[in-house]
């Protein structure tokens, strides 16, 4: 097993800034992705966290991504826009997305963003969360390359395709929850390789689509629910497709080439899609804070069964592990604190 290293998150979001830049993206890409990456190391989801700085650095010297994108926004209806990313990094082409998509709330109480011209974009929490630090109930999600096998299938077909909802709430930091759709992302996978941990078991299979726990043997994922209730996770999968690939025009999943493994650096044109609600235009923001009070408070008392601790909602571990990592630092596998210079 390979211990991580522990960095102060001040010192770790300006090497991520350093690296990326010097990979070539320009001020508003790196900005962008330095805070979709951080969001995941503090929150503790750190197979979307500063990990994925490697993975972009030789698409973006390489022109696959570019680094310098026009990002360009195209409104369709009084509620409805499509947003044309440039080919850049999907972390800038996120934040923009559901900016407008807010934006287009405020005037007509929802706002759905279609994205086109992307890449990966990290966390799909962290665009979900936007919408909520604004006030509003958002919904983020994207399609991805294959690399989930459908249920009792033995060929990668859907992408780990997350979906990822936001809402605010009085008092405290937002309801927030952000799942993918296959039984764990692949960069977790990744991570398991570096941190020389085994996978548990009904999550990924080899070549032949065999069960594997060597994450060394794992080449697809298996759809969330595993062995017995994939089919759900696979349908959920294809939700995140519809949304984002099917109704925005994006490549679809089974048609995507994976970063850094395109001949020609040819562009992803990964979908992304975006969804900010006003609560005022509903039943109302004070109606909204009340009810979502009364929820918690009663998701939260409900009594655990022997054994098991208390209930949590959405969010509340990970901002349990926010509050900690700000404290005592962030920790950081070897590899990724390699490719950083640590």
């Amino acid at each position: 097993m390979k211990a991580p290293i522990i960095v102060p998150a001040a010192k770790l979001a300006e090497r991520v800034q350093q690296k990326l830049t010097e990979a070539g993206a320009d001020a508003p890409s790196s900005a962008a992705t330095v805070r979709a990456l951080m969001h995941g190391s503090l929150h503790g989801v750190d197979s979307h966290g500063v990990r994925l700085v490697g993975y972009y650095d030789g698409p973006l010297r390489s022109g696959e991504i570019n680094g310098r994108p026009q990002v360009r926004l195209r409104k369709t209806a009084a509620a409805t826009a499509m947003l044309d990313g440039d080919n850049g990094l999907g972390h800038h082409t996120g934040y923009e997305a559901m900016k407008a998509a807010v934006e287009l709330a405020r005037d007509s109480g929802i706002g759905a963003v279609g994205a086109t011209g992307s890449s990966h974009y990290g966390a799909a929490g962290a665009y979900a969360l936007a919408a909520a630090e604004a006030g509003m109930i958002g919904f983020a999600t994207t399609n991805a390359e294959s690399l989930v096998t459908l249920f009792g299938g033995r060929e990668a077909f859907h992408g780990t395709n997350p979906l990822a909802v936001a809402a605010p709430v009085p008092g405290e930091k937002p309801w927030l929850m952000d799942m993918a759709t296959s039984a764990i992302p692949f960069n977790r996978v990744l991570l398991y390789r570096s941190l020389g941990h085994p996978l548990p078991e009904a999550i990924a299979v080899d070549a032949s689509g065999n069960p594997v726990r060597d994450p060394a043997d794992a080449t697809m994922l298996m759809p969330m629910g595993g062995a017995d209730y994939g089919f759900k996770g696979a349908a959920l999968a294809g939700v995140a497709t519809l949304f984002s690939a099917i109704l925005t025009g994006a490549t679809l999943d089974h048609d995507l080439v994976s970063l850094g493994k395109s001949e020609t650096a040819k562009p992803s044109n990964l979908g992304h899609f975006f969804i900010a609600i006003d609560p005022a235009r509903f039943a109302g923001v004070t109606e909204m804070a009340a009810g979502m009070r009364r929820y918690l408070d009663a998701l939260r008392a409900s009594p655990p069964r022997e054994g098991f601790p208390p209930p949590m909602a959405p969010g509340d571990r990970e901002w349990q592990v926010v509050e900690q990592r700000l404290r005592d630092g962030i920790p950081v596998d070897q590899d990724t604190a390699q490719i950083l210079g640590f």
